[in-house]
């Protein structure tokens, strides 16, 4: 037996030092705790079974208690007494019920069933097991992070587990962080700069109980937006299975992007947690003090507010639970080295302990003027399913948020919708009129045109309508709506014109999204035209549907191509990532910083309701590139008037995406210069200038 003594409240969770492990919990409510200690993280009885005193082992409303000779490695659970009183209280204490901690590190679920977390009867030999880790012996080898300048950065959004569980990656340990190491190469190649991981905290992959109808195959919780613990990496991302190591399993990732020059960027979801509702499981939050950490409906405490569309809605502005939020980023920033953070539905963070939204939320503030956050990239998803949209006003000043607009627009433009040319400039601007705030910048507003949730890039242009039968719900789920243009064949097809168009459309898309002011995100997979066969909401699809196909690298290579040069075309030219929103002010020669056309040169045809075209040009001064950009989507070929360039210079065609590979896109020194005042521009195609020194007579 295990020596065992009054311990000290803090730091919260299990924090192993030479001699044993302190242990501490918060619980207001709660009338007496048990710490439950396992050797392996299989075993159904625990070694010992240590109840706290209220006297000795609490202090104010911190349970905790110090067991000398415990080491890392050792498994661990609580079993939390209280009232159960839930239509009185709100209150759902169940001693029946085995709980991890909230602060733990390692999870393991070996014995894992969810089903058993429900109802009233013990769950010890089914249920979840916390794990002691040593986080204090890892060598960085003098890693930090990176801090790139968010004007310079460009994300690429992957899922860890998708982008090598396909036996097309050749990996050794599919679907793992260490699998994802040995695809760095490739991002590196690709020229991305940041990765943005969907959910990595532990989560409950069983929390989808449904098959697929046309298949009878189990779906699983695979994009992973259900998590139980925040501190701890998912076990499923990892080899180990003990837990002892996942910590480093991850740090040994961010390690290896960032010798990649690569930040990391994690996605987490601080709005609801994985225990569902009041039919659902308790797992963790639920029986250590669910009044505390959930909002509960006032009328009947026995039911959740349900803001995130989850089932639940974690109230994030009480003190524990902001405490928890911000303990938890703290952490991923010092001992995970992660650069930053992309914040689910995050305007739930915004809600107060009444649910109503708040101008000065305190954890948003507390996470916005932190000195440990002050470089960490914070990203808002400023809205929730509650139908508060926050974009352009999301509490703080250096937060930048999905730009859901921009998305809609640029979709709706290519797809070729008329007399929006307007609201296109400025999503391409910046979105000026969005981020209008004092003090606001293009860096505010995190650009995309598909994410993870909706359509690939490729099934935006092969679709018209979304294609969710084998998610089990009658093709109910996901956006009914999606601007999306199959170009005359719902789904795959054969007719090489219309794979041509696709393809231009695709490269349509991303010229876009890449010369737009603004910090642009992509989707894994859309450089090398990954499908999921319609499918715009593949959140319980762990197969083919949803993961990287390696195969695609070579059957898409003049796609993945384009991608490349795109990526690199960004990081060439300045112009295209200002710090700055566009001011309207004229250099020396009486160019402002930015002209919009049509055809005719400065004849945009703001008030035109059928047009389908926009041109515009970037002045850059004598000493740098000047860029001219037409877009023609209409369903004609149209002649574009080019203007004059400045002494000294003439214009030379980069892009141009009407064009087969590898004309489509070149390099500068590569690249034609252009003698015509006027160009051609095919129907649903993009055509960039750059400028450069005039050249000789030999040259032309």
């Amino acid at each position: 037996m295990y020596i065992v003594e009054a311990g000290r409240p803090r730091p919260l969770g299990a924090t192993p030092d030479a001699n044993g492990v302190n242990f501490s919990i918060f619980s207001e409510h709660a009338t007496n705790i048990e710490l439950l200690l396992f050797e392996k993280s299989n075993d159904t009885i625990p070694i010992q079974t240590i109840l706290l005193d209220q006297l000795k082992n609490r202090t104010f409303h911190f349970w905790h208690v110090y067991v000398r000779g415990v080491k890392a490695g050792t498994h661990y659970a609580y079993r939390i007494f209280g009232s159960a009183q839930t239509e009185v209280t709100g209150d759902r204490f169940n001693f029946n019920k085995v709980l991890i901690d909230p602060y733990c590190r390692g999870i393991t679920a070996d014995l894992w069933q969810r089903s058993n977390a429900i109802g009233e009867s013990d769950n010890v030999e089914t249920s979840l097991r916390s794990t002691v880790v040593d986080i204090s012996n890892y060598d960085w080898e003098g890693d930090q992070c990176l801090n790139r300048p968010m004007s310079e950065t460009i994300i690429y959004e992957m899922h860890v587990g998708g982008f090598t569980r396909s036996p097309s990656s050749y990996s050794a340990h599919p679907g793992t962080f260490a699998a994802l190491i040995e695809k760095i190469p490739y991002l590196q190649d690709l020229g991305i700069t940041a990765v943005e991981l969907m959910p990595v905290a532990a989560f409950d992959p069983t929390s989808v109980a449904r098959v697929n109808p046309l298949t009878g195959e189990p779906l699983s919780n695979y994009w992973g937006y259900d998590p139980i613990c925040h501190f701890a990496p998912h076990p499923g991302y990892c080899i180990d299975a003990e837990g002892v190591r996942h910590i480093d399993e991850f740090r040994d990732m961010v390690k290896a992007l960032h010798r990649a020059g690569i930040e990391v960027i994690l996605d987490v979801v601080f709005n609801h947690t994985g225990e569902g509702d009041e039919n659902e499981p308790i797992i963790s939050f639920k029986g250590i003090d669910n009044r505390i950490y959930y909002f509960l409906d006032p009328q009947d405490k026995r039911l959740y507010l349900n803001y995130s569309g989850c089932g639940n809605t974690f109230n994030c502005n009480h003190p524990i639970v902001a405490k928890l939020i911000t303990e938890c980023l703290i952490f991923w920033v010092r001992e995970m080295h992660v650069d930053g953070f992309r914040f689910d539905e995050g305007s739930i963070l915004s809600r107060g302990i009444d649910g109503k939204p708040m101008e000065y939320a305190p954890v948003l503030w507390s996470i916005e003027l932190s000195d440990v956050l002050a470089d960490t990239k914070i990203i808002a998803e400023p809205w929730d399913a509650a139908g508060l949209y926050q974009v352009g006003n999301f509490p703080g000043y250096r937060w930048a948020v999905w730009n859901g607009q921009y998305r809609d627009t640029i979709r709706s433009f290519v797809k070729g919708d008329r007399g929006i040319i307007g609201t296109v400039a400025s999503r391409i601007a910046g979105s000026q009129d969005i981020f209008s705030e004092p003090g606001q910048r293009p860096i505010n507003g995190i650009n995309f045109v598909t994410c993870h949730d909706g359509f690939t890039l490729n099934d935006l242009v092969s679709y018209n309508e979304k294609h969710n039968e084998m998610n089990g719900e009658d093709n109910r789920d996901g956006l009914n709506y999606n601007s999306s243009w199959n170009h005359g064949v719902e789904g795959e097809t054969q007719d090489l014109e219309i794979q041509q168009l696709r393809g231009r459309q695709i490269k349509n898309f991303l010229t876009i999204l890449l010369i737009s002011q603004g910090v642009p995100m992509m989707l894994a997979g859309d450089e090398v035209c990954r499908t999921q066969h319609g499918n715009n909401n593949a959140y319980c699809q762990d197969n083919e549907i949803t993961w990287f196909n390696w195969e695609l690298l070579e059957k898409n290579a003049e796609m993945h191509r384009f991608f490349k040069r795109m990526i690199a075309f960004r990081k060439q030219y300045s112009n295209v990532r200002r710090e700055r929103f566009f001011s309207g002010s004229t250099d020396r020669h009486g160019k402002k910083d930015i002209e919009w056309h049509g055809c005719q040169l400065a004849k945009p045809g703001w008030d035109d309701p059928a047009s389908r075209v926009l041109a515009f040009t970037i002045w850059s001064g004598e000493d740098a590139h000047d860029i001219h950009v037409m877009m023609n989507m209409d369903f004609v070929r149209l002649r574009f008037q080019v203007p004059v360039v400045g002494k000294g210079k003439c214009w030379k065609r980069i892009i141009d995406t009407a064009l087969a590979s590898p004309d489509d896109i070149v390099e500068q020194k590569q690249a034609q210069y252009m003698a015509d005042n006027t160009y051609e521009l095919a129907e649903h195609s993009i055509v960039v200038l750059v400028s450069d020194k005039y050249p000789s007579v030999s040259q032309i």
